[in-house]
């Protein structure tokens, strides 16, 4: 069937309060995979709803942010922006809120602009177009380069400031058939202006809103009759004296064909759902018409078409070339036959490069995920069609639904009581999710496999999946939804593939891409036993590299007419020629005035300075065991790359110590005569000879093995604080049984089959805790407040203790965003 159920969150019943359907009910997924979805909340005391909007992210799904809307009508409209980071609210007495989250934190929003429309009901709603646009080819999916694969499409923004950037803001159609937008200023001021659609205003049962490459608005809008046109219109957005101007035009409109097929004519009375293909495809849209039973679903398009002309005037002025005069006009492009009641459409995000010519796709990408669109029906089952062709392609029966395909309609015995459906639904942004939220506001996760279901070999599953990882690293969007298809036996493979494909990038690339990928090997490696250790060195790799571009990024070039090359770059240039095992010849051959920092800066940075000192230490020493891959750390000891890194640090940290002896790691050596650094540096520089070239890596002979062997009895070897195991639902899915969750309730997801292995690595309760990126010790119950990652679990202060530039800069790093790029959740105070 290719669909099955990963989990399902309900609410607690609760006596004297409990969540009911708004009705309508709506939920938005955004690109970082949070979703926002409403109920009503009533009180049995006070008789009246408030109206909540809630928000999850998919991986702790049971940590919900409820938060009292303050809409005092039913909220009609969720739409999230490009970025992920702000989401929209609009209802029905006009009020449209814009919030955005407090402090970067996933749990944590405050709503502080909007716009309004006094009393008049918002019945569609979006940001407007930033004018970023990509388009996906899935038929180069075998090509080398990104740039074939996901290729920058040329589309205006909706609105351009002065130098063509596009200016922030919203559109709105109201019941009355008025168009109300919305600019944000960069100072945080709106300027609103509302518009009627046109001269006739008439009422707007249902509307949306597309955007066309040359930056108009096209907004799509009917009565809900089906024997009325479905009205198209364009809008163009200007500012004109520091005043937002609107001016609006009728475009060409059409009539839904059940209504003109006289078997069918008074069939389908209602127009139930109108919705543009994609927010940026305003030439292709999907009509679905209902009855009380049943519904029909057509897809238009709308084309340019040469007007025939009488030969009388054929021959007065015969048509040359392209003069024929060229009229647009609306076809049908597929329609379904008779289906069951329609309750939900949700359609997907991925932006795959499609022409009409399209609907008879090579077979291999026939039953790729992003080509379909999801129809959720009252008998709680969901299919999903071709988005052009609207043939079947998944399908999914829900709990009251479960019957042999092929028994005939009439034969099914109408359940008892109210069957439970989904009255919201949406697709994640690669299409291989889909969450849907019934008539008791609960929230169910619905796996869409990569295949739709049909028997492609393994292969062919594994390059959608790798394509679409590609599409998540080039675009910086959240793949959880990826990492929900992925077998243990998967892991190694799309390892080492999405290594390969990286490495086919150009250099350029590859450097803006390379924390990315190291972020997404580390979250794949979590899924399988065999790869979980690989987990911490991917972190750890995080941490280096922002660690070696912060510190190298305080250096300063002495004179201002500097050189071309920056300190960083040549301090890396300098330490890969002279290969030196003694540091001090090789920081001879430094400009060591382009180091001095002031004091107080050298001394702040000594925690992150002691976790280099600590690593290299614990890596040497492990060198001997090296057979063991089990251990975190392994990975590195024939990484070069990370080991030049390493060895750059410690030239930078010798010099740093000559100026203040405090800022130095600090090793417990069991005699004092040694200088543990150059011990360690002449140590790490022979591991980095071996493996400096990728294409030549040696072993490490034996005596540099012998020497690693005595580290224990010279120096105390630290213990590396890992990450802890993450407490995220993701690992938990992977044998395929349905997970039953309860807002507000985390699981006990003890004994899960990957942590036995791992339990040398998690913490017992009552040890300290460790700020991971500061690399402060919280003390066993933490009294400062603190934020988790939600990807890797990573946990930090949510205030900065410190007040010194050079630790501010390092705070930047991963102000927005944990350093492998998950989000921010405020944690409560009493973790432990």
């Amino acid at each position: 069937s290719g669909m099955d159920l990963a989990y399902v969150c309900e609410w607690e019943k609760k006596p004297k309060s409990n969540h009911c359907p708004s009705i309508p009910l709506v939920c938005a997924w955004s690109c970082r995979n949070l979703i926002a979805f409403t109920t009503d909340l009533r009180n049995e005391e006070e008789k009246d709803l408030t109206h909540m909007v809630h928000i999850i992210d998919t991986e702790h799904p049971w940590d919900v942010y409820s938060v009292n809307s303050g809409h005092t009508e039913v909220i009609t409209c969720l739409e999230w922006d490009q970025s992920g980071s702000r989401l929209l609210s609009a209802d029905a007495d006009g009020h449209i809120k814009c919030w955005s989250m407090t402090d970067h934190l996933a749990n944590s929003w405050e709503n502080t602009v909007g716009s309004v429309v006094e009393g008049d009901p918002v019945v569609a709603l979006s940001w407007l177009h930033n004018g970023v646009k990509l388009a996906l080819h899935v038929e180069k999916s075998g090509a080398s380069n990104f740039g074939e694969k996901f290729s920058r499409v040329k589309f205006s923004p909706s609105l351009t400031l002065f130098g063509g950037k596009p200016m922030e803001g919203w559109i709105a159609v109201t019941i009355s058939g008025l168009v109300t937008v919305s600019l944000l200023k960069p100072n945080g001021q709106v300027l609103t202006a509302t518009e009627s659609l046109c001269r006739l205003r008439c009422r707007v049962a249902l509307a949306d809103v597309a955007f066309t490459g040359g930056g108009n608005i096209v907004v799509a809008t009917s009565d809900g009759s089906s024997t009325s046109p479905v009205q198209f219109y364009k809008v163009c957005v200007s500012v004109v004296n520091e005043k937002c101007k609107i001016d609006t035009e009728i475009l060409p409109s059409l009539f839904m064909r059940c209504t003109t097929d006289p078997a069918r004519k008074d069939k389908y009375p209602a127009i139930t759902h109108l919705k543009f293909l994609a927010r940026d495809m305003s030439e292709q849209v999907l009509l679905c018409a209902s009855n009380q039973n049943n519904s029909i679903v057509e897809c238009w398009s709308l084309r340019k078409e040469g007007l025939p002309v009488n030969n009388i005037f054929q021959q007065i002025s015969p048509v040359v070339g392209d003069k024929q005069p060229m009229i647009l006009k609306w076809r049908i492009l597929s329609a379904t036959n008779d289906l069951d009641r329609v309750s939900a459409v949700a359609l997907p995000k991925l932006p795959i490069s499609l022409t009409n010519t399209d609907l008879k796709v090579a077979n291999d990408t026939k039953f790729f995920p992003g080509l379909g669109l999801a129809l959720a029906f009252h008998d709680g089952s969901v299919h999903i069609v071709h988005r052009l062709s609207l043939q079947m392609m998944a399908v999914f029966y829900g709990s009251s639904s479960q019957r042999p395909v092929d028994e005939p309609a009439l034969k099914r015995p109408r359940t008892a009581g109210p069957l439970v459906h989904f009255k919201a639904m949406q697709l994640s942004w690669t299409s291989l999710a889909l969450a849907g939220v019934d008539s008791h506001g609960k929230l169910s996760m619905l796996r869409i496999s990569p295949s739709m279901g049909h028997v492609l070999d393994m292969n062919m599953s594994l390059r959608h999946l790798l394509f679409l990882l590609e599409y998540c690293m080039v675009t910086g969007y959240d793949w959880w939804d990826i990492l929900l298809h992925v077998q243990p036996s998967m892991v190694q493979n799309l390892v080492e593939k999405l290594h390969e494909e990286y490495m086919r990038q150009n250099a350029a690339l590859q450097q803006v891409l390379s924390t990315r990928i190291v972020a997404m090997k580390a979250s794949l490696c979590k899924l399988s036993s065999s790869t979980i250790a690989r987990v911490c060195d991917y972190h750890a790799k995080l941490f280096l590299i922002a660690i070696s571009c912060t510190l190298k990024s305080l250096l300063r070039p002495h004179f201002l007419n500097t050189p071309d090359k920056s300190p960083g770059d040549r301090l890396t240039e300098i330490c890969s020629k002279i290969t030196d095992v003694d540091i001090d010849k090789v920081m001879i051959n430094l400009k060591t005035e382009e180091f001095v920092l002031e004091m107080t800066t050298l001394q702040s940075l000594q925690q992150l300075l002691q976790w280099v000192g600590d690593f290299v230490l614990y890596l040497l020493a492990s060198l001997p065991n090296q057979g063991s891959p089990v251990r975190p750390g392994h990975s590195f000891l024939r990484d070069g790359a990370s080991l030049g890194m390493f060895r750059e640090l410690m030239v930078v940290i010798r010099i740093w110590g000559l100026l203040k002896p405090s800022c130095l790691p600090v090793y417990t050596a069991t005699s004092d005569t040694q200088d543990s650094m150059s011990l360690l540096f002449r140590l790490l520089t022979k591991l980095w000879l071996c493996c400096r070239e990728e294409n030549h890596i040696t072993e490490p002979d034996d005596t540099l093995i012998d020497e690693c062997c005595l580290l224990p009895s010279q120096l105390l070897i630290p213990n590396i604080d890992w990450l802890p195991i993450n407490d995220g639902i993701i690992s938990k899915l992977q044998n395929k049984q349905l997970v039953r969750l309860q807002f507000g309730k985390a699981p006990g997801l003890v004994g899960h089959a990957v942590s036995s292995q791992f339990d040398a690595f998690v913490r017992a309760p009552g040890q300290p805790k460790i700020d991971h990126l500061r690399r402060l010790h919280l003390g066993a119950y933490p009294t400062e407040e603190c934020k988790s990652c939600t990807r890797c679990g990573c946990v930090t202060m949510l205030k900065s203790p410190n007040k010194v530039t050079a630790v501010k800069q390092w705070e930047q790093r991963w102000i927005k965003n944990c350093l492998c790029g998950g989000l921010w959740r405020k944690m409560p105070l009493s973790y432990s």
